[in-house]
């Protein structure tokens, strides 16, 4: 399996057999969501910077909202939570998305605001990669980010949703940089790489923070 990162909270995942792409972004962010070919693509919730599909070719399943589904040979468990710390009261609601494919377990938390719930945790239970926010203000910040992952326990961490060089100053310039992140969590000299590569047997005993670029 290969994860490479497209920007934002969008990555590219692909299998042998498939191919999922994560919350799709328009490029009001501040800079270009390259065309890509998926057979999968997954929306945390409906912002612009999470659910542009301009630029994804082919004729993919488009999974938008929480229940169960079965793709091929992916499944997907979209769990309900919330944008923001309020019960959805400031930005509403989120998808977290649990992808079991080729006996690995992703977890992709969207825009995920808040901290998880008894039951929330137990159906995000066993994760192998957890795609985390970092960036605060609109979700999780680096803080906040750092207690989910102590909750979930993933044996890879994947942080996304957070400040860049290239990123819309006006809508986007207070969020917290990915080094803010990787001090809180422990590993502030941290290199990004820019793709991942990973399967069943080569996951990690121990918990692995993972820095990428945009690719």
């Amino acid at each position: 399996m290969q994860i490479i990162y497209l920007g934002h909270s969008c990555f590219k995942i692909k299998g042998k057999k498939s191919t999922i792409v994560t919350d799709p972004f328009d490029n009001y962010i501040g800079f270009s969501m390259p065309q890509t070919e998926a057979n999968i693509v997954t929306i945390s919730h409906e912002h612009r910077d999470h659910n542009c599909l301009d630029n994804i070719k082919g004729d993919p399943f488009i999974i938008r909202a929480p229940g169960e589904y079965e793709v091929g040979d992916v499944s997907v468990f979209g769990i309900p939570s919330f944008h923001d710390g309020v019960k959805g009261k400031e930005r509403g609601k989120n998808t977290i998305y649990n992808i079991e494919m080729e006996e690995i377990s992703l977890c992709h938390l969207g825009d995920l605001g808040h901290k998880l719930n008894d039951k929330e945790l137990e159906e995000v239970n066993g994760v192998d990669v957890l795609f985390v926010p970092v960036g605060g203000i609109y979700t999780l910040d680096p803080k906040q980010a750092v207690e989910v992952v102590a909750q979930i326990e993933p044996k890879i961490v994947v942080s996304m949703h957070f400040k860049t060089e290239k990123i819309n100053e006006s809508s986007f310039g207070q969020l917290a940089t990915l080094k803010d992140f990787l001090e809180e969590i422990g590993t502030p000299e941290l290199k990004p790489v820019d793709k991942l590569i990973i399967n069943k047997t080569s996951l990690p005993e121990e918990r692995e923070v993972v820095a990428m670029t945009v690719r």
